[in-house]
């Protein structure tokens, strides 16, 4: 890894160890955040290290890569496995082991110790660590050493919240809250931390009234795309009634059995058909409601491919729909954007603030309600100029306000911040 020198007059490179706990690398927002994040770092000039665990991310050959193997209890294979005694290596491993035993998801405190004992030897090596949302209590030690700026994409109360509503029964209810436990020490490392970057105004609200963060201590950077990457593909002729969304997890949050309703309803009048970005979970939610209303002709699962097939696949799409009942940014969404592919999104959580106005450059409806989406994905699939409309507004507002290269410079302005506050902390205390 490249080692410039030390930022002292705010022009110069700086030397960054970016910690992610997993990175899953073509689906989910924190891989995806990762990858284009930590390029336009290096774009900008900067020496970038990333530290990650299972699964690791796909990276730009200028990113460094040092793994921070977990016992990787939740892999696609065997997700929830219990780990065998001879796998147990390390403290943290059993910090890990000891944590699921509980109940509870233990990758961010178990990460956050392992990233502490791999930097707590090397804080000369680096003049900032940022944080991807791990929140572990390591974190807190690892600041000490080294300024740390965190990005929370949005509180993960949100997500607990609406898994408990969905909840069958008081068991289960039980079960998801110990699953969750970890929000609680999230919610205490983000208040100590003398910067959090947060990706919407809407989560920057949530945020501080969910976890108690002070909103002085908040900075809005939004997320970006790269649009020569996500482009229009105009020699690829769009399938008539072809929809795509993501689905990167099976959860309640994003959604994707009130759009299975949906194309349930849409069929009894029409041919459409469903393109899933992410992994068809066996015996999942979703995949017993395709069973259940008979769709499992009409919906391909595609997962594991490179952006460029991903921008192939809008460009195939008529329609592109978000169906969260939150989101605190919405990366599929600004991607589908930058593509000019016309889309049908919530209003939920920061959708509004990131896709615009209703018929403009979106077309919206109310999370959780089947019949609102029926309306809104009727409506578009019925009018080819509207669709054409939206999808080339979608590509202008993206191309105007949501680039990595904007991303990164702006996160560079807070990581100079960081800086400045543990500077001016040093002088105060002579």
């Amino acid at each position: 890894m490249n080692n410039p020198s030390p930022d002292t007059n705010g022009d110069q490179p700086l030397r960054l160890a970016y910690l992610s706990y997993r990175s899953k690398p073509t689906v989910g927002g924190q891989g995806i955040y990762t990858r284009h994040l930590t390029k336009a770092l290096v774009d900008l000039g900067h020496s970038v290290e990333v530290l990650s665990g299972q699964p690791y991310p796909v990276l730009d050959e200028r990113v460094t890569l040092t793994k921070l193997p977990s016992l990787d209890i939740f892999n696609d294979h065997y997700p929830g496995r219990f780990p065998a005694y001879w796998e147990i290596k390390s403290k943290a491993d059993l910090l890990e082991l000891a944590t699921f035993s509980t109940g509870m998801f233990p990758e961010p405190l178990a990460f956050s110790y392992r990233a502490y004992q791999e930097l707590k030897d090397r804080a000369g090596h680096f003049d900032l660590i940022h944080d991807n949302q791990c929140l572990g209590y390591g974190i807190l030690a690892i600041e000490k050493l080294i300024p740390t700026l965190v990005t929370l994409h949005h509180p993960i109360t949100v997500d607990r919240r609406l898994e408990v509503e969905a909840a069958p029964n008081w068991r289960k209810r039980m079960s998801v809250g110990r699953w969750y436990g970890f929000v609680k020490m999230q919610g205490r490392v983000a208040k100590r931390m003398p910067r959090i970057v947060v990706v919407s105004d809407n989560s920057i609200d949530d945020i501080h009234n969910d976890m108690g963060v002070p909103k002085e201590n908040m900075r809005l950077v939004h997320v970006g795309v790269d649009p020569e990457l996500f482009r229009p593909m105009p020699g690829v002729e769009r399938i008539p009634g072809r929809l795509i969304t993501t689905a990167s997890a099976d959860v309640e949050l994003k959604g994707l059995r009130f759009l299975l309703e949906a194309m349930a309803k849409l069929r009894a009048e029409r041919n459409v058909s469903l393109t899933v970005i992410g992994r068809a979970k066996e015996g999942g939610k979703s995949a017993e409601l395709i069973e259940r209303l008979g769709l499992a002709d009409h919906i391909e699962f595609v997962t594991g491919v490179p952006d460029e097939r991903i921008v192939e696949l809008y460009a195939q799409s008529e329609l592109a729909v978000v169906p969260s009942l939150y989101e605190g940014f919405s990366l599929p969404a600004v991607e589908a954007m930058a593509t000019a592919t016309p889309l049908v999104a919530t209003t939920g959580g920061a959708l509004p603030e990131v896709t615009g106005a209703d018929g403009e450059t979106v077309l919206q409806c109310e999370p959780g309600d089947v019949d609102s989406l029926v309306g809104a994905l009727r409506r578009a699939l019925d009018d080819p100029d509207l669709r054409a409309r939206i999808g080339a507004a979608g590509r202008n507002r993206v191309s105007r306000l949501y680039t990595w290269r904007q991303t990164a410079m702006r996160t560079v302005e807070q990581y100079r911040e960081v800086r400045e506050l543990r500077e001016a902390a040093r002088v105060g205390q002579r």
